[in-house]
């Protein structure tokens, strides 16, 4: 009889351990709420063997079913008056790209090697990303084109930004000129940072000295910044995982420019990429209430999340 009971329980704890491992595999592929909140769920689950997996289990669908807000979405997802038109792209810049991409796939090495010398003779500043993938090129001259010219640009975008960072913050100049200084050197961080041509590490400490250079100009004076530079910095922040930063640029861009898209578009994503629905609706709420205009990047990010 004992041992009929011990193995009840062996069998109970087995089943329980697999539907929480199934739970977090779940959570893990949909990604529809933070690590943090998923893995203390899995643990009280497994502290509270069948009567902790049952709990969360008629919970949720008690929330879903009487407490659920269905938001009202046809205001912001479904009216065109409420969409932007999209810019009709640079088409010249489009077809450089698409012909550098079909180029690296191209077999024939004299054919590639002239076309990266003529790309490597006009401003490819702007096209690092795609040269960058020449890296694993076959035909070793090409890479190494390549390879010498991200080395060349990476190494002068190094000592430029140190560079300008001293000067913005030296005293020994008007602070207009300070402030100028420093807004230049964001679109230029900017222009290179947004291709991701650095390694993880790197990428990661280049966008802190962005957001060191954003520091420095709204200490001096937080009007100059743009809402154009709060989506710089947001998104940039946001790639690297930083997110507290990228919420207090956020809260920034929202005290001082709240009748802008970005305001709200900086929030939606931050909260998209950390599963805080609640927030997320909630900002959808105030979208929604307003008379901000939405992109198409804005109505695509929220259909996915919807």
């Amino acid at each position: 009889m004992m041992d009929r009971h011990i193995r009840l329980i062996i069998m109970l704890l087995l089943v329980n351990t697999v539907i929480t491992a199934i739970y977090l595999f779940w959570g893990y592929i949909r990604k529809t709420e933070n690590i943090q909140g998923r893995w203390m769920k899995a643990v009280v689950m497994l502290l509270c063997p069948v009567i902790g997996p049952a709990f969360l289990f008629f919970s949720y669908w008690i929330c879903r079913i009487f407490f659920r807000e269905e938001v009202d979405l046809a205001d912001v997802v479904f009216s065109k008056e409420r969409v932007k038109t999209v810019r009709k792209p640079d088409e010249d810049v489009e077809r450089n790209l698409v012909s550098m991409e079909e180029a690296l796939s191209v077999t024939d090495q004299k054919n590639l090697r002239t076309y990266m010398m003529n790309v490597l003779q006009r401003d490819y500043r702007e096209s690092l990303s795609v040269i960058a993938e020449a890296l694993n090129s076959e035909d070793s001259e090409t890479s190494h084109y390549a390879a010498s010219v991200l080395q060349d640009v990476l190494n002068e975008f190094r000592v430029h930004v140190d560079k300008k960072i001293r000067e913005c913050q030296s005293t020994g100049e008007a602070k207009e000129v300070r402030i100028r200084k420093a807004l230049e050197l964001l679109d230029y961080m900017n222009r290179i940072l947004e291709q991701h041509v650095f390694t993880g590490m790197e990428q990661t400490a280049m966008v802190r000295k962005m957001e060191e250079v954003c520091e420095l100009i709204w200490q001096a004076d937080h009007t100059k910044l743009s809402s154009t530079y709060y989506g710089m910095i947001e998104a940039r922040l946001l790639e690297q995982k930083l997110y507290r930063q990228c919420e207090v640029w956020c809260e920034r861009c929202t005290e001082l420019y709240p009748e802008t898209l970005v305001s709200y578009t900086g929030r939606l994503s931050l909260y998209f990429t950390t599963g805080d629905r609640e927030r997320f609706f909630a900002t959808m709420k105030e979208l929604r209430a307003s008379d901000v205009m939405i992109d198409q990047k804005t109505l695509e990010l929220i259909r996915i999340f919807m």
